[in-house]
């Protein structure tokens, strides 16, 4: 681990329109942002558990598609903090959106019966990853983006705030463990933001291993990636509770929350 300093590394100069308080290739000289990086397995591992799991018990194919979705939002985040590259930060940056969409789409259609597809709430969401995506391609202003994903996100979280305050209570401790934690990744967020030189300066007076805390963009993705998992535990548990399913929370090794469906009881 080298000190805490830009260096070239084996992607060249970055191209992306942003470039986060990570030093570039302090690392390695094959990963643009090492923490960056690594820290998004979180979004990549524990959804392809979820998406299997939510295979085997048969479930609507949209909470397959969800679980895939931030997947791909971590496989592509990936790619974008190794690099520095623009065409991987839009790998990283439109799948957000595009995500987002399908759990507004599924905490919106909790409360319909199966086989059900609610066709003009579809069209607006095509619509609208569309034409921020078109927008975005030719404004290239990161800004945008920002407030088209805290768009959807406040969506969300108006629709959660509904289903724990009014239909399920007793999912309140899920929901707001959700909120809670999306939102200290999102105050770290603009602390590595806002702070960025005293952290770079704190960072060259500290051992690797400890200076790499403070890599809070890196807690970003770790928050976040946690949040937006919980945020699709509560939307599956919600809806399989309205079709009479027996939805379980388990741990897997005393620590990651799984959720397990048992189909309804026959009379």
């Amino acid at each position: 681990m080298a000190p805490a300093a830009d260096r070239q590394g084996y992607w060249g100069p970055p191209t992306s329109t942003l470039e986060w308080c990570e030093e570039n290739y302090a690392v390695s000289y094959y990963i643009a942002e090492f923490w960056n990086t690594v820290s998004n397995l979180i979004f990549i591992l524990p959804p392809i558990y979820g998406a299997i799991q939510t295979y085997k018990d048969g479930l609507e194919k949209r909470y397959l598609a969800a679980y895939l979705c931030l997947t791909a939002v971590g496989l592509g985040s990936w790619c974008f903090h190794m690099t520095l590259k623009y065409e991987m930060q839009l790998l990283d940056e439109l799948p957000m959106i595009y995500s987002c969409c399908v759990f507004v789409y599924c905490l919106y259609e909790c409360f319909k019966y199966k086989n059900t597809v609610n066709y003009p709430l579809l069209f607006l969401l095509i619509t609208y990853s569309f034409v921020v995506s078109i927008v975005y391609l030719n404004l290239k202003e990161p800004v945008f983006h920002q407030i088209m994903y805290g768009t959807l996100v406040s969506i969300i979280v108006l629709r959660s705030v509904y289903i724990v305050l009014w239909v399920y209570p007793w999912l309140r401790g899920l929901g707001y463990t959700s909120l809670t934690v999306f939102l200290m990744g999102f105050f770290l967020w603009n602390v590595d933001n806002i702070f960025c030189d005293k952290l770079r300066a704190l960072r060259e007076k500290m051992p690797p291993v400890v200076g790499a805390v403070t890599q809070f963009h890196a807690w970003w993705h770790i928050l976040t990636g946690l949040g937006s998992y919980l945020h699709i535990l509560l939307s599956l548990y919600t809806r399989t509770l309205f079709l009479k399913h027996r939805p379980k929370v388990k741990f897997v090794f005393g620590i990651w929350p799984v959720l397990l469906v048992e189909p309804p009881k026959k009379l």
